[in-house]
């Protein structure tokens, strides 16, 4: 492992260099399920699944499948005639499970080159790949999902319930007053889930909801940027939320931040900075780093009037990858929209606590 992630910062240093990459600009047109795919011509891409499920007996299971690109040669530059072992992308993804019920959460990662086609994206229905790590379209509001860890085998299947939304204004999402620091990013709020986890042989079938992320782009955070803390969160009533917000090194939140909030008929209204407040309420520090995290959130949007607490489903649920370390965790949220109690669950991410991010960012 040290000289698969030794090969990746030599490649994302060289990759740095020369290299003509497309920047998200205003007026992408998104087309699905077009958009579902590569878009090998940005630096940095990634596709996001989280969601909680639960089995026969009501026991909640929180997961995280993440397939990220980190581009190093811009496909339209590619040599044809280039040996295999010069890669256009480094391959890299996020596995993890918590387990709400017995209070136990484990996280996988894979790296991969790709050179033989054992990583990779776009081929055939696989829109990504790391060994039996899978993800595949199957028609166009629907994907399979396969992916492992020490306990057992993992297999989703999810249906869109909802119609793909599209973040921020104009087709891209601003991450920073600096020119530059924007993606095109979309999600599919609701997905229904059903599956099964295969522990020595015997299969566990499951049934809920996910939330599908899909953002590339090419600028990295902006200088004085620390990263960034998201939520995506499904309402009882049929409703969807997702925020971002953008923090500054001095710990500030960014002006730039925003979210959606999305209506039980799937109609989206943007919410700039202005529009909400994230105030944190609980912290967990990690054993790994020392880092502390905000795992606890108070949450209001006037405008919807609404208020309302999140908390984590379990404390610890860092991933403590070395380089990229984050938390990214199962959420339950209660408070009152136009005074009427609601509730939901979600996912929450927590990045740059336990240091720099490098190449990545929302």
């Amino acid at each position: 492992m040290k000289k698969v992630r030794a090969f990746l910062i030599v490649l994302l240093a060289a990759g740095a260099l020369g290299a003509d990459w497309k920047t998200a600009e205003p007026g992408w047109q998104y087309e699905f399920p077009r958009d579902h795919h590569a878009h090998r011509d940005f630096k940095t891409e990634w596709w996001y699944f989280t969601g909680n499920v639960f089995d026969g007996e009501g026991h909640r299971l929180g997961y995280e499948l993440t397939f990220f690109r980190q581009g190093i040669t811009p496909h339209a530059e590619r040599d044809p005639n280039s040996s295999r072992f010069i890669v256009d992308d480094l391959k890299f993804a996020h596995f993890a499970l918590t387990d709400v019920s017995k209070q136990h959460f484990r996280f996988e990662q894979k790296t991969s080159r790709g050179a033989f086609g054992e990583a990779g994206f776009d081929d055939g229905k696989r829109l990504a790949w790391i060994d039996n790590w899978t993800l595949a379209s199957n028609g166009d509001d629907a994907f399979d999902l396969m992916a492992s860890n020490q306990e057992g085998v993992i297999q989703l299947h999810l249906r869109a319930a909802k119609s793909p939304v599209v973040h921020g204004e104009n087709g891209i999402s601003v991450k920073a007053s600096a020119s530059g620091h924007v993606s095109h990013y979309y999600s599919i709020p609701r997905l229904q889930t059903t599956g099964e986890f295969f522990v020595d042989g015997k299969s566990y079938p499951f049934r809920g909801e996910s939330w599908f992320d899909h953002e590339w782009a090419t600028g990295q955070l902006a200088e004085g940027q620390a990263g960034w803390d998201w939520i995506c969160l499904q309402w009882q009533d049929g409703t969807e939320l997702m925020l971002y917000q953008m923090r500054l090194k001095n710990g500030d939140p960014d002006s730039s931040s925003s979210g959606t909030w999305i209506d039980s008929n799937g109609l989206a209204t943007h919410l700039r900075s202005a529009d909400f407040r994230m105030t944190p309420i609980a912290f967990w520090k990690s054993k790994a780093n020392g880092a502390q995290y905000p795992i606890g959130w108070r949450i209001t949007l006037p405008g919807q009037q609404t208020e309302f607490v999140v908390r984590a489903a379990l404390e610890d649920q860092e991933l403590a990858l070395g380089p990229i370390t984050y938390w990214e965790g199962a959420i339950d949220a209660s408070g009152t929209r136009d005074g009427k109690a609601i509730k939901g669950r979600g996912y929450l991410e927590l990045t740059g606590y336990a240091g720099p991010l490098g190449e990545l960012s929302r």
